[in-house]
């Protein structure tokens, strides 16, 4: 009997089978079919409007230039990986391979994590409004902005590394304490090298939300339309350039534009994220 008629059978025999397959299939399809259609219509936009004067090294109101937003997005993304990075992977680690199981801390953290990851990002512009801008006197700038990030993104680093050392089988564990190795030997050069590609999706997302985020950043950093000079002064990232072009609207065609420059940026950044992730994955195949 072919899979096909064995197929039919199943179906056949269950009914539910057959009709939750199709639902999901149908979602599948919608949601690419949405993300296509984005995708189209910022292109179809956006780029009949891409000109030189756009890439123009300084900003002003004949070129709307979005170089220095370019630029101080990247800077963005840098600034807020090396605060929410090390402390995510760190205390992934911690709840993983130190605490005990059952541990009351673990759960309160866990608790916690999962909280902040549902917040509305403008509750956190309106927290780092008060924490860092006012109370701490550092006004609109670009250290404040890459802290409220940060606190934005940890929980996405902390639950995307903490599920993928959990997925590290325990042998790799017992087999390195079996060879006399240390528990941070063990952790630091057997389970993080494998637990690498599932650590770099979770920067991957955390770098998405970073690069599309403007209520957070608008409370913040400000909208400077300039490189700062350094990280006490403010700046204006792609979304909230394309933001601020859109809210005017003097320059809707420059804001589709910029829309597409954003999209690309997005695709190239995940495209190297996942080659990296990638590359990883071979070293540790090969070891």
């Amino acid at each position: 009997m072919s899979k096909f008629k064995q197929a039919m059978e199943t179906y056949r025999k269950r009914p539910l089978s057959l009709f939750l397959r199709i639902v999901v299939i149908a979602a599948a399809v919608i949601t690419a079919f949405i993300l296509g259609a984005i995708i189209i219509y910022i292109l179809v936009k956006g780029i009949p409007n891409l000109s030189p004067e756009l890439f123009a090294w300084e900003y002003n109101t004949d070129n709307v230039s979005m170089t220095p937003a370019i630029i101080n997005t990247i800077l963005m993304v840098l600034l807020t990986l090396v605060f929410a990075a090390p402390i995510g992977i760190f205390s992934a680690i911690y709840l993983v391979e130190y605490a005990k199981r059952g541990n009351k801390l673990v759960n309160i953290i866990r608790m916690t994590t999962e909280t902040l990851a549902g917040i509305p990002s403008i509750v956190y512009g309106l927290f780092g409004y008060l924490m860092f801008v006012i109370a701490m006197h550092w006004g609109y700038s670009f250290i404040a902005g890459a802290l409220t990030l940060a606190i934005m993104v940890l929980p996405t680093i902390m639950r995307t590394t903490e599920e993928a050392l959990k997925a590290v089988p325990d042998s790799y564990r017992d087999g390195s304490f079996g060879l006399g190795a240390g528990r941070l030997r063990t952790v630091f050069q057997v389970v993080l090298p494998s637990a690498i590609p599932g650590i770099l999706s979770g920067v991957i997302l955390s770098i998405g939300r970073i690069v599309g985020e403007t209520a957070a950043l608008i409370f913040t950093a400000g909208t400077i339309a300039a490189i700062p000079a350094s990280v006490m002064n403010s700046g204006r990232t792609l979304a909230i350039h394309m933001y601020a072009l859109l809210n005017e609207g003097l320059y809707m065609n420059q804001a589709y534009a910029t829309a597409v420059v954003l999209l690309v940026m997005v695709i190239i950044i995940n495209g190297i994220s996942g080659l990296i992730a990638k590359a990883f994955s071979k070293r540790t195949g090969e070891k």
